[in-house]
């Protein structure tokens, strides 16, 4: 162990003792050498470690001996070749708009392919929108984040639908030419689908009322015999219209609009195979059941018709 006593960064007294002997080895006083010195002179002379014990104001340390050829070289300073402040200031200059650079006959479809949101340096016109302020005119369109909250429509010019109509021409039929009044298109095609797309304001282009679907269907056009139709009726309650004879079956329980299609579609045919269905019940006709009296069939039909059947009878005779 060696215990160093110094002051103003030299050393006053060094002693080394040894772990198996209590007094000091050797002692040297007044040492002329710098604290610096006498630290690696003594690291090199002793194999394990050093500990450095302070006296009254001194520090202590914590040191292992290494030899000169194991430490690791210092990394040397990176040499990049550094640009004039002509050139740095050339490097950093903004590019102009892309609207500065547009020709008149620009391809539109071609800078809104798809529903993107407002980008200002990519339209050439003088859009202002936002609150005047002191009866000032509107935000340009440079950084207005009003023009970033709603929707819009640059993707979808008289150019671009021209286009998408002719892709989708090899994807498509021509109409029939039998379907030419709504009487047929009634006949052929029964079931009516209703739905709706809204169009916002807002940050986003979803709307939870999109999803609502509609289905209409006459039950005339169903293949349905009377208990079927009345079975039908009762099943339905109320989404039945006697006047117009129309079944009408609203869905927004699914989240998507293809979901509550299918759905609809389901319920239909659920509705149309249970009306077939005949039970004990049904087969008695009882009117309590059915909740529907019919007047021909009823023994008060036939007690007032007889009377009247028989006095026409008589003044005949």
């Amino acid at each position: 162990v060696i215990t160093v006593s110094c002051s103003r960064g030299r050393a006053r007294h060094v002693s080394l003792r040894s772990r198996a002997s209590g007094p000091p080895v050797d002692s040297l006083r007044a040492c002329p050498l710098p604290l610096a010195v006498c630290a690696d002179m003594a690291a090199t002379s002793l194999p394990a470690w050093l500990i450095l014990k302070p006296r009254a104001g001194t520090f202590r340390a914590f040191s292992t001996a290494m030899s000169p050829a194991t430490r690791s070289p210092r990394p040397a300073l990176r040499t990049t070749e550094r640009t004039s402040k002509p050139e740095r200031a050339l490097r950093r200059k903004a590019l102009p708009p892309r609207t500065e650079k547009m020709a008149v006959d620009q391809d539109w479809p071609s800078v809104y392919p798809v529903a993107a949101p407002f980008k200002p340096s990519a339209v050439p016109l003088p859009v202002r929108m936002g609150y005047p302020v002191k009866r000032g005119v509107p935000m340009a369109k440079e950084g207005n984040l009003e023009l970033l909250k709603i929707p819009n429509f640059l993707h979808l010019t008289p150019v671009a639908i021209k286009r998408h109509c002719e892709a989708l021409k090899d994807f498509c039929t021509e109409w029939p030419a039998a379907l030419d009044s709504d009487e047929k298109c009634e006949k052929h095609f029964p079931i009516e689908i209703d739905t709706a797309d809204y169009v916002s304001a807002g940050p986003s282009i979803r709307n939870p009322k999109a999803r609502v679907v509609t289905l209409r269907v006459k039950l005339s056009s169903l293949n349905l015999d009377d208990h079927a139709k009345k079975k039908l009726i009762k099943l339905v309650g109320d989404r039945y219209c006697k006047s117009t004879d129309v079944l009408t079956i609203k869905t927004d329980r699914c989240p998507l609009k293809r979901q509550n299609y299918d759905y609809a579609v389901y319920l239909l045919t659920v509705l149309y195979h249970e009306s077939w269905k005949t039970f004990l019940w049904d087969s008695s006709k009882d009117e309590a059941v059915l909740n529907e009296s019919s007047w021909e069939e009823s023994n008060s039909h036939s007690n007032r018709l007889e009377p009247m059947l028989h006095l026409k009878a008589i003044r005949k005779n």
